[in-house]
């Protein structure tokens, strides 16, 4: 597993920028930022899932071949879900290695299952699990059917048609430009949610310390 101990999430984020910068075309830069920028303007914290609303009994496939149900996952407590892009999306190569490392244990003391949720086909997640060695369940979050419930799923506004070579739908199985916005949410039992915190702007993501202090602020 990949050991990130020694920076910030923020920092790590950083660094990605700042080799973008030094590799990539002026007009990469400026369409990255300038959909980034668009979804941060146009998010309204409103407009997403609020605590005390009660999700419906979704399961989720696990890489592995399991089923994780959220009745169960919920049974005794609360259960963290951690949304990412897709298997190949470099800032969620960043950022699940992280949470490996600096989130995990201490979700394992307070016996808080973490489940990292993309769209992608669980047979094309499977990378990033064996790649970092991620000690926490990865699962398909199908047809975003998850993120659409929570208001955190988006498409871009440039959508070519036909859809070129390598398009994300086909990247990720779905057939749709859809994703989720990489966010953090605690449901607790009875699929009650207790927080969501989304980041529209997927390179400024929750450090772990925020995570724990928002898990604990919120329990009994």
């Amino acid at each position: 597993m990949a050991t990130l101990l020694t920076h910030t999430l923020k920092d790590h984020y950083a660094a990605l920028q700042a080799e973008r910068e030094r590799s990539w075309s002026p007009a990469q830069l400026a369409g990255n930022a300038a959909q980034r920028r668009q979804l941060v303007e146009r998010f309204d914290p409103a407009a997403v899932a609020q605590p005390g609303d009660i999700l419906p009994p979704l399961s989720f496939a696990e890489v592995g071949g399991d089923t994780l149900d959220l009745d169960r996952l919920t049974a005794n407590g609360p259960a963290l879900f951690i949304f990412f892009r897709f298997a190949g999306c470099p800032a969620c190569n960043i950022a699940l290695p992280y949470y490996a490392d600096t989130l995990q244990p201490a979700l394992e003391d307070r016996q808080i299952p973490l489940v990292a949720l993309s769209p992608q086909q669980p047979d094309r997640l499977r990378d990033i699990k064996t790649r970092h060695g991620l000690p926490f369940a990865v699962a398909s979050d199908r047809d975003n059917g998850l993120a659409r419930l929570l208001g955190i799923s988006f498409q871009p506004d440039n959508r070519p048609s036909p859809p070129p070579a390598g398009w994300i739908g086909d990247v990720i199985g779905t057939n749709s430009w859809e994703l989720p916005q990489p966010a953090a949410l605690l449901v607790g039992p009875g699929r009650v949610v207790q927080w969501l915190h989304v980041s529209p702007d997927w390179l400024e993501r929750p450090e772990a310390a925020d995570i724990l202090r928002w898990i604990d602020d919120s329990q009994p």
